[in-house]
């Protein structure tokens, strides 16, 4: 029976399946012509002079399968061939021309590469003996930043890598959370990864690796639980602790020199807050000149400002009215208009109206009884005159930040409006004068309402070597007001890794099947942060870590890489303590970033958006 061939491309054209049964002999309708393309099979049929391209979806042959086949012979005598075709109009392409999308294997490298990458970036700055690096914007100015901080160079990157910026997110939270460990949960991410490539390319599944890792974070994390120090009830050890993390911290960064005297800084800092981890109530202030050593803190609140001329120098028992108010209207000021006037009487008219507006304003401000008036915005000289015939200080142009901050410790709140005096929530002080600092003035307020506010001042050669010790000294503030309320503390150098990874090896030796390769790879990963830290000391750290590991095998072991000698010591002699709450979010922030890019088989990048021509 021969085939209908125009109800067959007929109904093709709609894009249906149709199962095309064909007996021997072949009809000789078919043309012996195949096209093969990376995608489909296109066969040619020939009907009455007209060509049709038809997209094969299955051939049966046989009665076997096969989808779509690297070549097919149409010449059969005694087979029978069943073709499932669809025609070619059927829609192929979902995406945008200029989307790209990678699968599988080639998604899963993309992703392993750009993490490994970052991670590898931030390897060098780990440790006490860690490298700094140079970021140089490309805006105006092309402003430098010195920095080993994880989290400043990853903000400061541009990345492409989707998986990249994965490692980027979680070094940020870390910044936000716990302050400090911001390039030891990169690092340890990207050896998870790097692990997990080796795994894969041994045929394990990824859902399998996944499975491994996270048992071997909570074993990791209950071998860590085991070993913490916790002396909150004594205050003296606990000082002694807080004194400890801070040194732990800043022997990394640039004040690693004077770091005894920046850790007395931000434990005495810290303690004031009593138990708050609200750090606006800590204020940082950078003046270039003297070094380091020189960098002090001060009760109470400094202002980076001066007194005009003609003010009060010297206020005792202050009431503030901190504001954000327009104090320039005592000159006519219309923007995109004109006044037609007949005389110059009538422009001092208007200026004298100006004026009577400004002066009812300044009486309604000194109304509220106050003897210190602090703007976020321009005071113009007849305002200011006037408070000085007042008897009220008045201080101009204070960056918001600056009076934010001035607000929460003095206890009042910024106003805007002055109709209302008893709406409005005054700031008190014991006193306010003058100071200098190097060369400058500034304006100090002390005996503030909030008792716990404090001001570090920091010294040095020059704005690039502050910007740093703010940033290092901003990390130890973090940690050590975490620490506070999470009082349990492990010792560093090392120590906590090498006890993890001894509990996650046993715990590989008793769990059956192809997890146990997940696992065992887990605690290999995390000998790399020793190993890198040793590695930035120009140690051997093969030697270093097999010595190590031989230590861990005996009972209640204390050792820990010592940098400064090159040996193997005694952590808790040697005074280096970390938090656990930090040490704690690099394990499962590190852990659980793996296991998300782990999860990847596809990558798709959106076609970029065109502008629309308008004409």
């Amino acid at each position: 029976m021969r085939p209908n061939y125009q109800s067959f491309i007929r109904n093709s054209c709609f894009g249906e399946p149709i199962c095309y049964r064909v007996c021997s002999p072949l009809p000789q309708a078919i043309c012996h012509s195949l096209m093969i393309s990376s995608t489909s099979l296109m066969v040619l049929l020939t009907l009455q002079g007209g060509g049709f391209f038809l997209q094969c979806e299955s051939i049966s042959l046989y009665g076997k399968r096969t989808c779509p086949p690297k070549s097919l012979r149409l010449s059969l005598s005694n087979e029978e061939l069943v073709i499932v075709l669809r025609a070619n109009m059927a829609i192929e392409k979902i995406f945008k021309d200029e989307a790209t999308e990678e699968k599988g294997e080639r998604a899963r490298m993309a992703s392993f590469v750009g993490a490994m990458a970052v991670a590898d970036l931030l390897k060098t700055t780990l440790g006490p003996k860690g490298m700094d690096k140079i970021l140089q914007s490309t805006g105006r100015g092309r402003n430098v930043t010195v920095t080993n901080d994880g989290a400043t160079i990853l903000k400061s990157l541009h990345i492409d890598n989707p998986a990249a910026k994965v490692l980027v997110d979680i070094s940020k939270v870390q910044d936000d959370e716990v302050g400090d460990g911001t390039t030891s949960v990169v690092v340890l991410a990207g050896e998870l990864l790097r692990e997990a490539e080796k795994l894969i390319n041994a045929k394990i599944h990824p859902m399998t690796i996944i499975s491994g890792y996270r048992m071997s974070a909570e074993c990791a994390r209950d071998a860590l639980l085991k070993k913490v120090v916790d002396n909150k009830v004594d205050s003296e050890k606990f000082k002694a602790d807080l004194m400890n993390i801070a040194m732990t911290t800043l022997s990394s960064k640039i004040l690693s020199q004077d770091k005894e005297h920046f850790a007395k800084l931000a434990v005495d800092a810290v303690l004031r807050l009593k138990g708050s981890t609200n750090l606006e109530a800590i204020q940082i202030i950078k003046k270039p000149g003297g070094s380091l050593k020189d960098s002090f803190l001060d009760e109470g609140f400094i202002l980076d400002k001066k007194i005009g001329v003609g003010q009060p120098k010297h206020i005792e028992n202050a009431k503030i009215l901190v504001a954000n108010t327009a104090m320039d209207t005592d000159k006519v000021k219309i923007y995109g208009a004109r006044v037609r006037v007949d005389s110059m009487s009538r422009v001092a008219q208007i200026e004298s109206a100006e004026k009577e507006k400004m002066k009812e304003k300044v009486q309604k401000i000194i109304d509220h009884g106050i003897n210190c008036f602090v703007n976020r915005q321009l005071i113009y000289n007849f305002p200011e005159e006037l408070f000085a015939d007042a008897g009220v200080l008045a201080i101009e142009h204070a960056d918001f930040d600056g009076i934010e901050r001035l607000a929460l410790v003095t206890g009042g709140e910024i106003a805007s409006t002055f109709d209302n005096p008893e709406s409005v929530k005054l700031g008190r002080c014991k006193r306010i004068e003058e100071i200098m600092i190097g060369e400058d003035k500034l304006i100090h307020f002390s005996g503030v309402e909030m008792g716990q506010a404090c001001t570090i001042v920091l010294r040095g050669a020059s704005f690039h070597v502050l910007d740093e010790a703010e940033r290092s000294l901003h990390d130890a503030l973090c940690v050590l007001s975490q620490t506070v309320n999470d009082s349990r503390v492990l010792f560093g150098g090392g120590w906590p890794e090498m006890v993890m990874a001894k509990e996650v090896d046993e715990l590989a030796r008793r769990t059956p099947g192809k997890k146990s390769h997940a696992i065992e790879a887990f605690s290999r990963e995390l000998l790399a942060i020793p190993t890198t830290i040793a590695d930035n000391a120009g140690l051997d750290s093969a030697e270093l870590i097999s010595q190590l590991r031989a230590e861990h095998h005996k009972e209640q072991t204390n050792a820990g890489i010592d940098v400064i000698t090159g040996t193997v010591g005694d952590m808790e002699k040697l005074g280096i303590a970390e938090a656990f709450k930090v040490k704690q979010a690099v394990l499962l922030s590190a852990t659980e970033a793996a296991e998300m890019i782990l999860r990847v088989d596809e990558i798709i990048t959106c076609a970029p958006r065109k502008r629309e021509d308008r004409m």
